[in-house]
């Protein structure tokens, strides 16, 4: 029963850390990039859901609270590549990784100043409660978690094989030349990526403000571990993003109750074996260049 308890805490950890995942998925599919802002943009978003939802604030439902802030910050991602990072378009990589780590400090330091540094929890209409199942106790956030991170990858999965937005995002994902030369607006359709990263980022903050305090600084634990899973599941893979988070959250639940001296370094051996063993990933898209 202890180890139903810890799959099912696991499974949950395990959502938001793959949501976090489809974030740098997205911007590297999108750019080639890694997004090292993704932490801090995820602790915006569960500052702007507790902004949003909690009594001391605007007091909103729910669901109109998690919603605002999804837009929120998905216009904040748009404007970001708009304004910020479409202006070192064409520059080495390496460029973009410098700005996005700064990026993430300054999210840091202003949420610090806006909401402080003390610990924050989100009220929710569920704290507290529990599902019985026999002897197993599922708290009802963890169900919330894992069925919003069921739901969203569904309508992911619609969007990008049913829609001519997804399509075209995937296209410019493979080449960016080539859907330049057929017509595809490649600057715009990253920009929306940049959205729809920052929409799943408000998504994922909000779930992990539900089931744990937050302060300005979770976000660079969280993301680094979210790094972990997108590289572990494959940085070019959605599918892999997932099972990456899932590998994530269940390993270190378990590493921490019967290897607790190897509980904080868990996901990160599992991704040096994982590079080890398959250097691209559980589910590699990456292939050679021929120049």
């Amino acid at each position: 029963m202890d180890i139903l308890q810890l799959l099912v805490s696991g499974i949950a950890n395990g959502c938001i850390y793959g949501l976090l995942a489809l974030g740098f998925v997205l911007i590297y599919k999108a750019s080639e990039a890694v997004n090292f802002a993704r932490g801090g943009m995820m602790m915006l978003g569960a500052f702007l859901g507790i902004t949003f939802i909690n009594a001391s604030y605007a007091d909103l439902p729910f669901l109109i609270g998690i919603t605002l802030a999804a837009l929120l910050l998905g216009l904040f991602g748009y404007l970001l590549d708009r304004f910020v990072l479409r202006a070192i378009f064409g520059q080495p990589q390496f460029a973009m990784v410098i700005l996005t780590i700064a990026l993430g400090f300054l999210m840091r330091f202003f949420a610090g100043v806006i909401w402080g540094h003390d610990p924050t929890s989100l009220q929710t209409p569920f704290v507290g409660k529990v599902w019985m199942l026999g002897e197993l106790m599922i708290p009802v956030v963890d169900a919330v978690i894992i069925l919003t991170t069921v739901a969203l990858t569904c309508i992911l999965y619609f969007f990008f094989a049913r829609t001519r937005l997804g399509v075209a995002m995937q296209a410019s994902s493979q080449n960016q030349m080539a859907a330049y030369y057929m017509g595809i607006p490649v600057k715009r359709i990253n920009a929306i990526v940049w959205a729809l990263s920052g929409v799943v980022a408000a998504i994922a903050g909000v779930l992990f403000a539900a089931k744990g305090a937050v302060e300005p600084s979770v976000g660079l634990l969280f993301g680094i571990k979210a790094f972990a899973a997108a590289v572990i599941g494959g940085l070019g893979s959605l599918p892999g993003a997932l099972l990456g988070g899932l590998l994530v959250g269940i390993v270190e639940p378990f590493a921490g109750r019967f290897l607790p001296e190897f509980g904080q370094i868990a996901p990160y051996l599992l991704m040096l074996v994982v590079l080890v063993l398959r250097p691209g990933g559980l589910f590699a898209q990456i292939s050679q260049k021929k120049v």
